[in-house]
Parts: C-alpha cells; sequence; structure tokens
C-alpha cells in the first residue's frame, strides 16, 4: 500500500491525483474530505469541469472554491501537431518544459484505442524503431500521461474506451508514474476504463515485469490483477535479438521467460501479448517461426504479428503480404495462437514503432524530473 502524497506549495497539477489521493490532499490543505474532494474529481474526469464553485458541494462554501481554484492547476497541453491516416490520427501535445509526446487515436470495430507515451524518447535503443533514435529526454508524470487521455476525451471528443501504452518511451522504465496514471484512468468515478482495457507494453524489462508480477498478485483496490501485458519478442533467439534489441544483452531470452512464467494472468481468457515485429530477412524464416513457437511452449501466449513499418531511414525493409501470411501460418501449424495486426497509421508515421522527432533531441529543453504523487493509503 503506498504512502500520502508529500507536502506540496503552491498550485499543484491536478491530474497527478488518484481519488484517494485526492482526498487526502483536501483533508491536509483544507480540512474537507471526500464530499468536497469526490464532487471535483467527478466533475474533471468525466466533464472535463476542474471549477468547483459550480458545483452543488461547494455551493454553500465559496471561500473553499477559491481555495481550491488557487491550490490546483488544471490546464491541459496544447496541441502542437496533428497527421492522419484515414481514420487512425496522432497528436502531439506540447509539454510544459517545450517538450513534444505524441498520442494515436486508433478505431477498432467497436471502440476507440488511445496509444499513449510514458517517456519523450526512449533509451532502450531497438533499431528498428524511431523513437529510439531520439534516444532519451525525460519520464513523463502521471499527470502529462493522463492528460493525452484528457485531450483525446475532452477536447478532440473521441470516445476512449482502450489505452495501450505502446507510444513514446519503455513504461517500464517509468513504472510508478505509469501505475499512478492507470489508478486514475481505470477509476468508475472518473474516466472509468477498466483495467482489463489497459495494457502495459515492455521490450522486454524484467525487473519492471517482475514487480508488476507482484502488484498484480495483490486483491483490489490495492493489486493491478486485471492489466494486460504485452512484451515486444520480435526474434526467435538471443543472436537475432540482441542484434535489434540492445534490452536481450541485459535480460536474454531465458530470463524474460522466466518472468513471463510467474505472471499471474486473473481470468480463463487472458493472455500474454507477445509482439513480433516481422522485419524482411531478419526474423521471418520458417525456421524462425519454429524456434518463437518452441520458445512460447508452457506461456498463455498470443503472437500479435506485426508487418514492419519503417522508421525514417531505416536499414530494414517491410515484408510483403505473403511473408506475413506465411509467417503466421508457420506459427498456426507448430500450435501457437496468432494474430496479425493490422496496420493503421503507416503513412502518417502513427503505426507502431513509428513515433517520435528526432529535432527534439537535436534542440534540448532543460530536462525536468517526472513527478509521483503516490496513491494514499
Amino acid at each position: 500500500m503506498s504512502s500520502a502524497p508529500a507536502a506540496l506549495t503552491g498550485p499543484d497539477d491536478i491530474l497527478r491525483y488518484d481519488y484517494a489521493g485526492l482526498t487526502a490532499e483536501f483533508a491536509r490543505r483544507f480540512g474537507k474530505g471526500e464530499y468536497h474532494a469526490g464532487a471535483l474529481f467527478r466533475s474533471l474526469y468525466r466533464r472535463g469541469a476542474d471549477d468547483p464553485g459550480p458545483l452543488p458541494e461547494f455551493a454553500a462554501n465559496p471561500s473553499l472554491a477559491a481555495k481550491v481554484r488557487d491550490a490546483f492547476a488544471y490546464s491541459l497541453p496544447e496541441i502542437s501537431g496533428r497527421s492522419g491516416d484515414g481514420e487512425t490520427y496522432k497528436f502531439l501535445l506540447k509539454l510544459r518544459d517545450g517538450y513534444e509526446c505524441e498520442s494515436v487515436i486508433i478505431p477498432m470495430r467497436q471502440y476507440k484505442s488511445l496509444c499513449v507515451s510514458s517517456q519523450v524518447g526512449c533509451k532502450m535503443g531497438c533499431t528498428f524503431c524511431e523513437t529510439a533514435q531520439m534516444g532519451y529526454l525525460r519520464s513523463l508524470d502521471a499527470g502529462e500521461i493522463v492528460a493525452q487521455v484528457m485531450v483525446a476525451r475532452h477536447v478532440l471528443k473521441e470516445p476512449i474506451e482502450n489505452v495501450v501504452f505502446m507510444g513514446m518511451g519503455e513504461p517500464m522504465d517509468n513504472l510508478d508514474n505509469v501505475l499512478q496514471a492507470v489508478r486514475i484512468l481505470s477509476d468508475q468515478r472518473g474516466l472509468n476504463i477498466g483495467q482489463s482495457s489497459i495494457t502495459i507494453s515492455t521490450v522486454g524489462h524484467v525487473d519492471g515485469i517482475r514487480r508488476l508480477a507482484a502488484l498484480a498478485a495483490q486483491p483490489p483496490p490495492e493489486g493491478f490483477s486485471r492489466l494486460r501485458l504485452a512484451v515486444s519478442l520480435n526474434a526467435p533467439n538471443d543472436e537475432v535479438r540482441s542484434r535489434i534489441m540492445p534490452i536481450n544483452r541485459q535480460w536474454p531470452l531465458a530470463e524474460l521467460k522466466a518472468a513471463l512464467l510467474d505472471f499471474p494472468l486473473a481470468r480463463r481468457g487472458d493472455f500474454l501479448f507477445m509482439e513480433y515485429v516481422l522485419i524482411k530477412g531478419v526474423n521471418d524464416t520458417r525456421a524462425h517461426a519454429l524456434e518463437v513457437a518452441e520458445y512460447l511452449k508452457g506461456l498463455k501466449a498470443c503472437v500479435n504479428l506485426i508487418p514492419y513499418n519503417p522508421r525514417l531511414d531505416s536499414p530494414f525493409a517491410r515484408p510483403d503480404k505473403t511473408d506475413t501470411a506465411d509467417f503466421f501460418h508457420w506459427l498456426m501449424e507448430a500450435g501457437q495462437y496468432c494474430r496479425v495486426r493490422g496496420t493503421k497509421g503507416k503513412d502518417a508515421m502513427a503505426a507502431c514503432g513509428q513515433l517520435g522527432n528526432r529535432a527534439l533531441k537535436r534542440n534540448r529543453a532543460p530536462q525536468a524530473a517526472a513527478v509521483v504523487i503516490p496513491a494514499a493509503g
């Protein structure tokens, strides 16, 4: 159980606070409790309205409403860019220090999904990924992660029902802020995006997977048992994976599998999602498919097969439809459940592995550390 937020002074970004944390902060600052804090929380996330003045709970106490306005800041980042490829489009948010993060609206059959970023840039260095070409600039705090969803829902008016941490950055490298954002996003009193509709994707950060597994084993409300986990596998063996994904040199495939075997799946129909970016001439042969199927034995896994979306100046090639179909059938024949993920947003550099702005690396703004506001307990 996490501790209450540390005392802060001056206007504070309200989007960093989950329900329990905001209630605790109301008690600390104003001597008030859930009656007032809960009303503001519901108004903020359900309607995008942060002014407590019009709320019935504050009607008899306008001085309290004024104090709340002075204590908390709520200003969504400016949309600094937008580009689309059909119904899929990405938007850029300009952060307080001049950096930008990218998010992608992805229409599905029955709902819309939002791909969010957890960092500006990434330090994992995957050779096929555009974000890696930026390097790591900084992590986003929980409020900056939540702000991406708030902009999509309340500014762009998109009915987001699913969130995937598959944008810029490695979520396990910023896990405290990611989990705080999940607490806020999944709260039924606010945005109400259930944990079963939230996926955290990792390149194979074993320490992060083990930490999340321990949290997933805890019962609600403290646990994260219903979160979905996706792992970027992308290679059939250590030799290929270490060449295209430097993380494998720290945590090779055997260590990764050991961590995944210990990861709890809450429901019968749950899977570990193994992302496999198919790159022509690198990881796309029948022998590779059989190695993948052998590696995944013992894991309740679904392979999401993703035809490579080339980054700028990429040395790698995208497979054609026949290559992708062959690899899919080889996996299925070997007994490994597999799905081919449809490519959306490729022409707007909004597809998997294409997010990033190299100009930010060349013109670095002053760095600011991500602030974590833990849940109250």
